[in-house]
């Protein structure tokens, strides 16, 4: 067997299979390229699913982790340390909020987010004890913890993980009025992604994010962002939300504030929201931990640059230019997305996304297939222009080839 084909038999034999990976070993890493064990190189057009949006070894952020390394990587939170309260304030001033509560993973955000919004209710709103209700989207992803699958519309996520969480209401994504219907005086939040990423990179109709706020507003409801995926700069602003002049009651964010270093996220609102705990009542043991917050406040660094915004912006247009003139030659029957980010559904009949995301594989390009016969394109937004467009000549030839 081949060098790649023992190492993944070797993974298959010893790991649960909770994945399915595309059959590349990446053995290292640098901008937006990858290197197998064989040696040879693929273009990352998934970028760790916006974890890796400044790409694989960042020297900034590398040194940044290097220089903590040889200091101090944890103390719990049972002690101070000397890196916490910078990274609370610079990324509070990034979100135009007061107060962050930071966690590891992104399913640990949401989860806060939601115990957030429920005492929220409980303690400021007047709901009665036990009767929160939070709005959620159909076709979200948030997460897979038990809580979070039991409002998942995915039948992959969701099944055989019951019993599930209750307190959930599931309205069509971008229908305001099914929303409106939905409210009643125990509603505590409405949980969204502005963009939703692993649905295909759906975009909301025009009108329907500002309309959200106004109505969560109207009825002293939180309207919590999920920008995990979507957020600090992946579509061309420093949030997704800001394409639509909205400023949400809270930030639920993750992936790249670690910079594909180590795992960062975190829940940013105000000192009113997130003063509804107490200590004791929640917590994380590697939650906020120096390592942690030296690697995401250069990232937040360089975000308050505009330059990675701007990046996105331009060569968004670029991608979203050309993957439009693909459209309309029965190769490609959609394409959604905004900035650096797109959801390109191929035609059946080519194959589905697994299949088209294996030919890339050959072609040396690296997508991620979802739901069917969509794959999703996000590469690093340090990405060169001619790398971005030597991708995309990989994309025609494989369509071209049928």
């Amino acid at each position: 067997m081949s060098t790649t084909e023992t190492a993944i038999a070797s993974a298959e034999a010893h790991s649960a299979h909770n994945y399915h990976p595309l059959p590349v070993v990446v053995a290292s890493a640098e901008g937006a390229w990858m290197t197998d064990v064989e040696g040879r190189r693929y273009l990352d057009m998934l970028a760790g699913y916006s974890a890796l949006n400044f790409g694989h070894g960042n020297r900034r952020l590398i040194d940044a982790a290097k220089a903590q390394l040889e200091r101090v990587t944890l103390t719990s939170r049972a002690f101070h340390h000397d890196r916490f309260a910078d990274f609370c304030t610079e990324l509070a001033a990034l979100c135009g909020m007061e107060t962050v509560l930071p966690m590891n993973t992104g399913a640990e955000a949401v989860e806060t987010a939601v115990k957030t919004a429920r005492k929220w209710g409980y303690r400021v709103k007047g709901v009665p004890d036990g009767m929160a209700k939070i709005i959620v989207a159909s076709d979200n992803f948030h997460g897979r913890t038990t809580t979070i699958v039991s409002f998942s519309t995915d039948p992959e996520a969701r099944a055989d993980f019951g019993p599930y969480t209750p307190g959930f209401e599931i309205v069509p994504y971008g229908d305001l009025t099914a929303m409106r219907e939905a409210m009643t005086e125990n509603t505590v939040a409405v949980l969204i992604e502005p963009i939703q990423g692993e649905a295909g990179v759906l975009v909301p109709p025009a009108g329907y994010l500002p309309g959200v706020r106004e109505l969560t507003r109207e009825r002293n409801v939180l309207f919590v962002a999920d920008e995990i995926q979507s957020g600090l700069g992946r579509t061309g602003k420093t949030f997704a939300l800001d394409h639509e002049g909205v400023v949400p009651d809270m930030y639920v964010l993750g992936k790249a504030l670690g910079g594909g270093v180590v795992p960062v996220s975190a829940v940013v609102s105000s000192a009113d929201v997130l003063g509804v705990f107490r200590p004791g009542e929640h917590g994380s043991t590697f939650g906020g931990n120096p390592l942690a917050c030296a690697v995401a406040l250069e990232v937040v660094a360089m975000l308050r640059t505009g330059e990675y915004q701007q990046r996105a912006a331009e060569l968004g247009d670029h991608l979203h230019r050309e993957l439009g003139l693909l459209t309309g030659g029965g190769a490609v029957e959609a394409v959604r997305g905004r900035g650096l980010w797109a959801g390109v559904d191929i035609a059946p009949a080519l194959g589905s996304g697994r299949e088209i995301s294996e030919k890339l594989m050959e072609q040396g390009v690296l997508v991620k297939d979802t739901h069917g016969s969509t794959i999703r394109i996000a590469p690093p937004l340090v990405i060169s222009k001619e790398d971005l467009d030597w991708g995309l000549d990989r994309l025609r030839t494989v369509l071209s080839a049928g």
